[in-house]
């Protein structure tokens, strides 16, 4: 039997996580979908403003309750990124007695909430029982504007609430940190489709070892294949170099479209880089593997013949084939 699923979806307010949970709960078929919000109103009800001010406020205002807040000196993103984590910090242990119960009742379940805090809730102690994933999402700066403001007038939260999108700007730039310290994925939530396959893609594990063959050039049209058009990921890369009998192998995890275009351009802003990749490329032949993954098994199928109508899966046995004719010939 698998493990139970557990996805914890954390983000800053309006950037459209309630949206993805509930997409990706209905996809995978989970019938469990709970807001961090909810647990926090438990939380408040068994502890009382006076022993925690802060959980009696809101994420982006609990800096307000502080009692040190002159320590800051004048330092308003830290002062903020105080308040948030004294208010996560009480709701965090309800959250993971929700996961254990959820666990020990082999039930799937997606957590959602700005209090999922990397660093913060300890995954680790979930692992061998359950099949867990973490994720942050992210968006830019004035699509979260948008949503923010269209989030808050959804809710009847208009008039205060409006006011501290620089407030929950901060907390977004203070989870996208953690996030990366700690290894937890950040899925840019430019729209459901795309974001929802490269969540997918991470949770499903449905992959594929195959050979490629291309050169450095080929590089950016080979990865938007795999990222931009089926929302995949490449596990990693292997090189295989004469001489050695063991390849060369280098794990990468890249699911994002963008980090894959910063890595092509600075191939090309740095032209020692891009001739000693080159080098790699010239010594293995411009053959080398990777280990590519896709959110559905269609997806993955429909992928790997793009990319062998491109010319860039490499059939070694064909290649022999042909060798021996030229031989013969």
């Amino acid at each position: 039997m698998r493990k139970p699923y557990v996805i914890l979806i954390g983000s800053a307010s309006g950037i459209g996580k309630s949206t993805i949970a509930s997409e990706l709960a209905r996809e995978l078929g989970i019938k469990h979908l709970i807001e961090t919000d909810f647990i926090r109103a438990i939380v408040r009800g068994i502890i009382g403003p006076d022993y925690a001010p802060s959980l009696h406020k809101s994420s982006f205002d609990a800096y307000l309750t502080l009692r040190d807040k002159e320590r800051f000196d004048g330092d308003t993103e830290s002062l903020i990124e105080a308040g948030f984590e004294a208010h996560a910090s009480f709701v965090i242990p309800a959250i993971e007695r929700v996961i254990r119960r959820a666990v020990d009742d082999f039930d799937d379940v997606v957590i959602e909430g700005v209090h999922l805090v990397p660093g913060f809730i300890d995954i680790e102690k979930f692992k061998d029982d359950a099949s867990i994933h973490f994720f942050i999402l992210t968006a830019d700066k004035e699509v979260h504007k948008e949503r923010f403001v269209k989030r808050a007038m959804e809710v009847k939260r208009g008039g205060k609430h409006l006011e501290y999108f620089k407030e929950n700007r901060i907390i977004h730039d203070y989870l996208i940190k953690n996030a990366i310290e700690h290894g937890v994925p950040v899925i840019d939530n430019k729209d459901i489709d795309s974001t929802l396959k490269r969540m997918l893609t991470l949770i499903r594990e449905i992959c594929k070892v195959m050979l490629f063959k291309h050169s450095v050039d080929e590089l950016g049209d080979e990865t938007s294949i795999i990222l931009d058009k089926y929302g995949g990921r490449i596990v990693d890369v292997s090189y295989f170099l004469p001489g050695f009998v063991e390849p060369l192998k280098r794990n990468v995890n890249v699911f994002d479209p963008v980090e894959a275009k910063r890595f092509i351009e600075k191939l090309q802003d740095t032209p020692q880089r891009r001739k000693d990749l080159e080098n790699l490329y010239k010594l293995s032949d411009n053959v080398h593997s990777h280990k590519i993954c896709a959110p559905d098994k269609k997806s993955l199928e429909s992928m790997i013949r793009d990319l062998d109508e491109k010319g860039y899966i490499y059939n070694k046995e064909e290649q022999e084939d042909t060798n021996s004719e030229n031989q013969a010939s």
